[in-house]
């Protein structure tokens, strides 16, 4: 696997997700929300604190903690990726790290950046913010370094409905699949994740062992004229 080909991956699915992510920022206003295809494939603006799939972790400081892990684990990939293709490792797994590192990457960038980069971010304290469209590289900032929210978009609504009033817990609730709202870069890790537990027999299986070479002799074999 050429090291060029997996930088190419990288960077292409990079730019497909921060060009979705600047084009829904400038667009929508938070919340906002367009039907795609029928009622369960929608384009639906939010914003969260850094973890894939819309999950927060530990307020401010959970923040800065986590897009420092994510930090330290992209230059790590960097590395390891790099390792990966220097020892020749199973072209698939390959691909499948590549799509994982590109989608932290990717989601790090946020974090990082777009504090600094838009002008204005959904803030529940604030609600007055709510139906406004944001500017980018205007001077004037929602956050700081660091403090940027990851910016998800799809929404897959396919099944709604109730529990039976028998199911533990649950029973008479309203129930939705699938609710978590994502993006590209979220997406690139999971595929990366589910393609490496699934195939992870054919990435990881054993090298054969070599032919025993044989060695051929003129020498003859008797009682006093033995081959050690």
């Amino acid at each position: 696997m050429k090291a060029r080909n997996i930088i190419f991956l990288i960077v292409a699915i990079l730019i497909a997700d921060q060009a979705l992510k600047f084009y829904i920022k400038l667009n929508y206003y938070t919340g906002e929300e367009h039907k795609i295809i029928g009622n369960w494939f929608r384009l639906h603006f939010v914003e969260n604190e850094g973890m894939a799939w819309g999950w927060k972790f530990g307020g401010e400081f959970g923040k800065i903690a986590l897009t420092l892990f994510r930090l330290i684990a992209v230059i790590w990939g960097t590395f390891l990726i790099r390792d990966f293709i220097k020892k020749k490792y199973h072209k698939g797994f390959i691909i499948c790290a590549a799509l994982i590192y590109a989608g932290a990457l990717g989601n790090l960038i946020d974090s990082m950046f777009y504090g600094l980069i838009f002008d204005i971010s959904y803030d529940e304290q604030h609600a007055y913010f709510y139906g406004q469209v944001a500017k980018a590289f205007t001077g004037v900032h929602y956050g700081t370094f660091l403090h940027g929210r990851v910016v998800d978009m799809f929404y897959f609504p396919i099944l709604n409905g109730t529990f039976p009033t028998w199911v533990p817990f649950w029973g008479g609730e309203e129930f939705e699949f699938f609710r978590p709202v994502f993006n590209i870069a979220d997406a690139s890790i999971s595929v990366g994740i589910i393609a490496i537990l699934i195939f992870q027999n054919k990435f990881f299986k054993n090298k054969e062992e070599k032919k025993t070479a044989t060695v051929e002799t003129s020498t003859v074999v008797n009682d006093t004229n033995q081959i050690l």
